[in-house]
């Protein structure tokens, strides 16, 4: 027989049950769309801001920061995100000149705040 080490395990599916239901009781998919909104509207407002912001994507908390590197091709992004880590915020470089933003989806308002002031400064 053939087993596999994933595949039925009793414990791993009702830890996978709790944490489901964590996110269902503690609401957390409606803070993720409801911070989201916020956060995509904000970012809208950098892009139309600041010329090294080109344009913004995504959906819920999961976003990206599409940024204009003709000036230091595939480094303004990553310096970008040293300058956000130095202020208390991690997002991480991808694909060159995007910058991924992927809070935690129990991020509060003013969590959110902060983190979109350091992409400001």
């Amino acid at each position: 027989e053939h087993g596999s080490t994933y595949g039925g395990n009793p414990v791993a599916a009702r830890v996978a049950m709790a944490a489901l239901n964590a996110l269902i009781d503690e609401g957390m998919v409606e803070n993720a769309q409801r911070m989201g909104d916020i956060l995509d509207g904000e970012l809208k407002r950098l892009v139309s801001k600041r010329k090294i912001a080109l344009d913004t994507r995504g959906r819920g908390l999961l976003r990206a920061l599409i940024i204009d590197d003709a000036q230091k091709p595939g480094e303004l992004a990553y310096d970008v995100c040293l300058a956000m880590r130095d202020r208390g915020v991690l997002a991480k470089p991808t694909h060159g000149n995007i910058i991924r933003l992927a809070p935690p989806l129990v991020i509060d308002e003013a969590q959110l705040d902060a983190a979109v002031s350091s992409l400001d400064e």
